[in-house]
């Protein structure tokens, strides 16, 4: 005969099990895990599939539930602290029930969350991103590069309809200097798995297009820790810190900077913020050209005054020059008339004297040499008498060019420099009064622009105080009470909605609408949900 085999029956082995995992974790436990799945079923009630992964392989994985009347208390506070919805891919610390049903075998029942966890995750592989950072060196590459002193073509990457990059060009390119910039947009994801691999791409389009950027802009308008996470991947930062042109980073948060921050060559808060260091670095310029324009003025004017001292130098010396000359001139004439006259006065002294004795002679000899004699002295005396003048005439024609030519110099000089003079005074009047136009302008659009901003600065904060009020207001318990909703306290007086934390004979308090309740129970029902059979009862 065949021996009898000893077994047990599918059921029963699944009984067993229950009750020895029902032994083995009598009480919920905090299990740490990745969301590999989750979805919310239109009943209320939230499904997911958690799992735990090495070495880029799964090692395990079970499925985990939220039931309705606990989902939105654990949604709710995940959202508050981390500023994200519970999302596949996450690495969460959340606190479960262990159970075991002989139809759907293991499941977690999930009723609490630790958000703190998920983001002390992150902060983790954010630390080991930075020490390789530092260990490939990259972590000052973009520190040594420098923006140029004038910054016009800019390279932005960003989300085209993202408020931080609408809220940039504004700031940027409607500011009241009226500066200009050349914005190029290149589109990218700037949240989620994919952004990383999205923004590289975009500096490798920025790389490949051939235009001389002065600064590469990576803009995003905020968000929460989580939705700026992809901003400590390493293949972002190292991007970043290889790319040969400045990178400036405005991503919107104000608590911490990121990864990418780090490494770039500038990081602000926001990208207004950014959008004026650019207008800075340009009115910088401005200043620094405006200096140089009035040192230009200042340096010209001084050359023309020195134009005019020395104009007015060569005009006393040219009177004095031509003074002395018409004095020589007149003191020469005069002993040259002197010395002429001299010699005319002792020629015709030594003439009437050789006259005289040739009259006598003649006398004594004849009459016809006499008659010759008077002649010949005639004669001489008119000569001398016409070369005498001829010599004055000449004399005097020469002072008179002389005079007219150096009068005609002096006058030229005079209208050239009165003509220069009255060019400069009219230039410098009209670019005074320009300069003074537009500063005029400046003043006048930078006081509306102030008053702009703070009349929008006051609405947004009212709008704000207005919106934490209605917020408080609806948190108030005694609304919660006037709505009809009872609200459980335990012995503990913390307030409870799972039936399962009670057993008989547990005190609770129940607040209502006008009063309190002092209760005792008497029976515990947990309502399984209807795809997971029928009620339990305790």
């Amino acid at each position: 005969m065949e021996e009898e085999v000893e077994y047990i029956d599918l059921y029963r082995l699944q009984i067993a099990v229950k009750q020895g995992m029902a032994q083995l974790f009598p009480q919920a436990v905090w299990v740490k895990a990745e969301i590999a799945s989750i979805g919310r079923r239109s009943n209320g009630h939230c499904y997911l599939e958690l799992s735990q992964s090495e070495d880029s392989r799964i090692v395990a994985q079970v499925r985990a539930v939220i039931w309705k009347n606990t989902y939105p208390f654990v949604s709710q506070y995940f959202h508050k602290v981390t500023g994200q919805e519970l999302a596949a891919g996450q690495e969460v610390l959340v606190h479960v029930k262990v159970g075991y049903h002989e139809v759907y075998g293991l499941s977690l029942t999930i009723d609490d969350i630790n958000p703190e966890f998920t983001l002390g995750a992150r902060e983790a592989l954010r630390k080991q991103t930075i020490e390789r950072l530092e260990k490939e060196g990259l972590m000052e590459l973009q520190k040594e590069l420098c923006l140029t002193d004038l910054p016009y073509f800019l390279a932005v990457i960003s989300a085209p309809d993202a408020a931080g990059y609408g809220d940039f060009r504004r700031h940027l390119l409607e500011n009241p200097a009226g500066y200009a910039y050349q914005v190029d947009l290149f589109e990218a994801l700037m949240q989620g798995g994919g952004a990383p691999q999205s923004i590289c791409e975009a500096l490798a389009q920025i790389e490949e297009s051939q235009v001389a950027y002065d600064a590469v802009l990576i803009l995003r308008g905020g968000g929460s820790d989580l939705d700026l996470a992809c901003f400590d991947d390493y293949a972002l930062a190292a991007a970043i810190a290889r790319f040969p042109v400045p990178v400036f980073t405005a991503i919107g948060h104000d608590r911490d900077f990121h990864v990418a921050d780090m490494v770039a060559n500038r990081f602000v808060k926001t990208p207004t913020a950014l959008a004026d260091l650019f207008l800075e670095c340009t009115a910088a310029e401005d200043e620094r050209i405006s200096a140089l324009e009035s040192r230009l003025t200042a340096a010209f004017s001084l050359r023309v005054a020195n134009l005019e001292s020395e104009l007015s130098s060569v005009e006393k010396g040219l009177e004095v020059s031509v003074a002395r000359r018409l004095d020589g001139f007149a003191i020469a004439l005069d002993g040259f008339e002197a010395g002429i006259s001299g010699k005319v006065i002792r020629r015709l002294d030594s003439a009437e004297s050789a006259v005289t004795r040739l009259a006598e002679a003649i006398l004594r000899g004849s009459a016809a040499r006499l008659s010759k004699a008077e002649e010949r002295v005639a004669a001489l005396g008119s000569i001398i008498t016409l070369g005498l003048s001829s010599r004055l005439s000449h004399t005097e024609d020469r002072l008179a060019r002389i005079e007219e030519s150096l009068l005609r110099g002096s006058k030229s000089r005079i209208t050239q420099a009165e003509d220069q003079l009255a060019r400069l005074a009219e230039c410098l009047l009209r670019g005074s009064k320009s300069s003074l136009a537009r500063a005029e302008d400046r003043l006048q659009q930078k006081a509306e622009y102030i008053r702009k901003m703070a009349l929008n600065t006051v609405e947004r904060a009212e709008i704000k105080l207005t919106s934490l009020d209605m917020q408080i207001s609806a948190a108030d318990p005694r609304k919660v009470l006037e709505r009809g909703v009872p609200v459980v306290e335990n012995r503990s007086g913390r307030k409870d909605t799972v039936a399962a934390d009670y057993r008989p004979g547990d005190p609770l308090k129940v607040f209502l609408r006008d009063g309190k309740l002092d209760c005792v129970v008497q029976r515990v029902t947990l309502s399984a949900p209807a795809d997971q059979g029928a009620a339990l009862t305790a």
